[in-house]
């Protein structure tokens, strides 16, 4: 049998899987979007997600997608950078990823313990003399639960570009006279850019779509479009809406998806 046509049958399944389960579900999402809540054809759905209710929801979705992944890759950097320098680095790299495979609500419901009133959190508190703190449903219990799950997310591509890394350019701008900020921000930055750009695209596009989380830890005080895609299937029964949320949240995560493209060009 001919090798490109053996290639092609091989294609088969891949082109299927694609079909049915992420262009079948796209086209049916976006055909739901034309429809009100009683179900006629109608454009209300597009026009209502333009008003202020929705276009704050969507500033806010961003908000915090961005302070969580700004805030986790302040943490990954240096964490993968130390890790990169230890000895047995693969091992402390496999402790970190460990916990991601713990099931997500696993995960919320120890933090619902862990910041509750009679928690780890406040007995802490309490311990130095701050006394006992309302950080249960809060912003700042939110967020922080969020940036440690995404953290060896955000870690392990960029551990894998540092350590990729040719030393001998590190070598090269410190005999040049280079000190160890300028080496960091003229060549160990630039060279492991990718790394970063990979770790902010798998942090920063489900941390928009949170919902969960807005509901077990902020408690509601954090609306996203995650959050009202939700609501509008399982509580308000509104499916055009909720479908024409997801259709802006398809495009917005498209979009960033192209923006922090790594794929390298021939030149």
């Amino acid at each position: 049998m001919d090798r490109k046509l053996t290639g092609n049958l091989f294609k088969i399944p891949y082109y299927l899987w694609i079909i049915l389960f992420v262009v079948g579900p796209i086209l049916l999402v976006l055909y739901y979007s034309f429809f009100d809540i009683e179900g006629h054809f109608s454009l209300t759905n597009y026009q209502k997600f333009f008003t202020p209710v929705y276009l704050k929801m969507t500033f806010s979705s961003f908000w915090y997608a961005f302070l969580i992944t700004a805030i986790t890759l302040l943490i990954s950097y240096p964490v993968a950078y130390l890790l990169t320098k230890t000895k047995h680095k693969q091992l402390w790299l496999l402790l970190i990823i460990v916990p991601s495979w713990i099931n997500l609500l696993l995960k919320a419901y120890a933090f619902l313990g862990i910041f509750g009133t009679y928690g780890a959190a406040n007995s802490f508190l309490k311990i130095i003399g701050i006394g006992q703190k309302q950080i249960l449903f809060t912003d700042f219990s939110f967020v922080f639960v969020s940036v440690y799950i995404f953290i060896p997310f955000m870690i392990l591509p960029i551990f894998n570009a540092l350590d990729e890394l040719n030393p001998a350019l590190i070598d090269a701008a410190n005999d040049l006279g280079a000190s160890k900020w300028t080496t960091f921000r003229r060549v160990i930055f630039p060279l492991t850019i990718d790394g970063v750009k990979s770790g902010c695209q798998v942090t920063f596009i489900p941390a928009l779509s949170l919902f969960m989380l807005t509901r077990l830890i902020a408690g509601n005080r954090v609306i996203t479009l995650g959050t009202a895609i939700e609501q509008h299937f399982l509580v308000t029964q509104d499916w055009g809406m909720g479908s024409t949320i997801a259709v802006f949240l398809i495009i917005a995560m498209f979009l960033i998806m192209v923006m922090t493209n790594t794929r390298k060009r021939g030149v």
